[in-house]
């Protein structure tokens, strides 16, 4: 829910199932992703509400945290090195805090 149309039907307070249906979601995903990024401002209550860069922050924070381990080489030859001597893969996880 993160284009520009589907934030102005959102603001214009169109029916949520009506924006899933335009943006080809499930009704709940859209409710989903309302209710997971909405945010208030006490101070400003003008820019309160949803809003797609506000909810884009958190979702990079999780895709950096759950990277595959190929695609950093560090943590890959860290896990290869464990792996090595004898660590099960549940303990190497439990290790790095995942």
């Amino acid at each position: 829910m993160r284009d520009a149309q589907s934030i102005e039907m959102l603001h214009a307070k169109l029916p949520v199932g009506k924006i899933a249906e335009e943006i080809g979601r499930h009704r709940r995903a859209v409710y989903r992703e309302i209710e997971h990024n909405n945010f208030e401002d006490k101070d400003l209550p003008y820019p309160s509400g949803y809003s797609c860069v506000t909810a884009q922050r958190p979702t990079d924070e999780r895709r950096t945290r759950r990277r595959h381990p190929i695609r950093l080489d560090n943590l890959r030859a860290h896990v290869i090195d464990r792996l090595e001597e004898g660590r099960t893969p549940e303990r190497i996880a439990g290790r790095l805090g995942y």
